[in-house]
């Protein structure tokens, strides 16, 4: 599983159903919500609170980006959609779309608590 940790419940899963990700309808309140993703690899999302209850010490990371989570698109112009729909929501984008040298189309757009998030698909030429 894949644990992440965020502030605002509801707007991180907004973010993440914007990528696609199946999450169950109503969750928005709650504070600890899991999905199952193919293959069987599931993700769950805890508010600080939860954290916090049994981990008192707890705080949020500083100094940069400790994780990154990337999301296969269908094509390039499916990375320069998705992009263009989140940014154009308000979350902030990182790196604009751009046909990277290791043969893909590349962007990365932040989630609602600032870590970054690639959005990727092999480039034409590459194809």
């Amino acid at each position: 599983m894949i644990g992440l940790v965020v502030s605002d419940m509801a707007a991180s899963l907004a973010f993440y159903r914007r990528l696609g990700l199946d999450v169950p309808a109503g969750a928005d309140a709650q504070p600890h919500v899991e999905a199952t993703l193919p293959g069987g690899l599931r993700i769950a999302w805890d508010t600080e609170d939860v954290v916090r209850s049994f981990d008192p010490s707890w705080t949020p990371p500083t100094g940069g980006v400790r994780r990154e989570l990337a999301f296969l698109c269908e094509s390039p112009a499916e990375v320069d959609a998705l992009y263009a729909e989140l940014t154009e929501a308000g979350h902030p984008g990182h790196l604009k779309p751009w046909d990277a040298f290791w043969g893909q189309r590349y962007a990365v757009v932040l989630d609602p608590d600032g870590c970054g998030v690639s959005l990727f698909a092999p480039s034409d030429a590459a194809r």
